[in-house]
């Protein structure tokens, strides 16, 4: 069916393993319960027939489908996406919770032509408490807002796939997600980012984040440990470079380079600073997560650099 209303919107929401089913089934209630109702609620289901069954059969009022491109979140994403007609689509992931507001508020910016695409705030929730040596400029590993992200409604170079909309028309003229680029097991390339600087670099069009409109986002145990935030960022350095060499040669990672340059070094100096007082400890951890997290990346990146290197020199 062809929705032609002006903010009718279509909310994909990828998954793939009976493990998240309880979390699934919280992000479909909570998908049912926006003050902005979904024309489309859509369940794509990454080769997991059994999995797809159990959904139809539980969620009557949910489109299901079976990922029809290879095994992968950005195929899976697509095979929900191109399903949808609505001028708007809208992402979830599987285990995160949107409040009720949260396609109003996002929706809003697309009174300008221009904006290609729309991000929402994401908040953690804890399966156990937070760790106390993780300092906010490093929450982008677990998958939530950061300290250095927008504070009130912005322009952004790019968003998160868990908390997305995108304009319909511009998704589809640059082939939405890069098939076989993205999270696949212990893979993690930034598949979002890459499909926000192809959305962007046609006609001119931005993306907008919008911090009020909030998700939450499941944070397991096995998550709030030292060695998951050294893998995934190992995993980033290697998923960033593996980006640059799809982009233009003009094409910089300004983004990267402003965090690293001015957000990191800030936290730095500030917990060194913060040291000094009765949560000495603290502070000093913090200050040292974010140098081993910069070199974990930095290794990451080097690796992925050699191994381009490598291939060139073999084919």
């Amino acid at each position: 069916m062809e929705h032609t209303g002006s903010t009718a919107v279509s909310i994909v929401i990828p998954t793939h393993s009976e493990r998240r089913w309880d979390s699934l089934a919280r992000t479909v209630a909570s998908a049912r319960t926006q003050t902005h109702p979904a024309a489309e609620i859509v369940v794509a289901v990454d080769h997991n027939p059994a999995m797809a069954a159990r959904v139809k059969q539980e969620f009557g009022d949910v489109t299901v489908l079976e990922n029809v491109y290879a095994r992968g979140a950005s195929g899976n994403r697509n095979t929900g996406a191109f399903h949808t007609r609505t001028p708007f689509i809208a992402f979830l992931d599987d285990d995160t919770v949107a409040s009720p507001t949260w396609l109003a508020g996002q929706l809003a910016p697309f009174v300008d032509p221009r904006v290609v695409g729309t991000g929402g705030g994401i908040v953690p929730a804890w399966a156990g408490p937070r760790p106390a040596w993780l300092p906010d400029e490093l929450l982008w590993a677990v998958g939530v807002s950061y300290t250095g992200m927008p504070t009130t409604t912005s322009p952004i170079r790019n968003v998160w796939s868990a908390n997305m909309i995108v304009r319909r028309d511009a998704f589809l003229a640059v082939g939405g997600f890069r098939t076989g680029f993205g999270k696949l097991g212990d893979q993690n390339r930034p598949e979002d980012t890459e499909l926000c600087l192809r959305m962007s670099s046609v006609n001119g069009g931005y993306w907008m984040y919008v911090p009020h409109a909030v998700i939450d986002h499941e944070v397991p145990a096995d998550r709030s440990t030292f060695g998951f935030l050294m893998r995934r960022c190992y995993a980033e350095g290697r998923g960033k470079v593996q980006m640059a060499g799809l982009m233009p040669k003009d094409q910089e990672l300004g983004a990267e380079k402003d965090y690293l340059r001015r957000t990191l070094p800030r936290a730095v100096g500030r917990n060194l600073v913060q040291a000094g007082s009765g949560r000495g400890m603290f502070h000093a951890l913090r200050a040292a997560t974010v140098v081993a997290a910069v070199f974990a990346a930095a290794w990451g990146g080097g690796v992925e650099t050699l191994a381009g290197l490598f291939e060139s020199d073999n084919s």
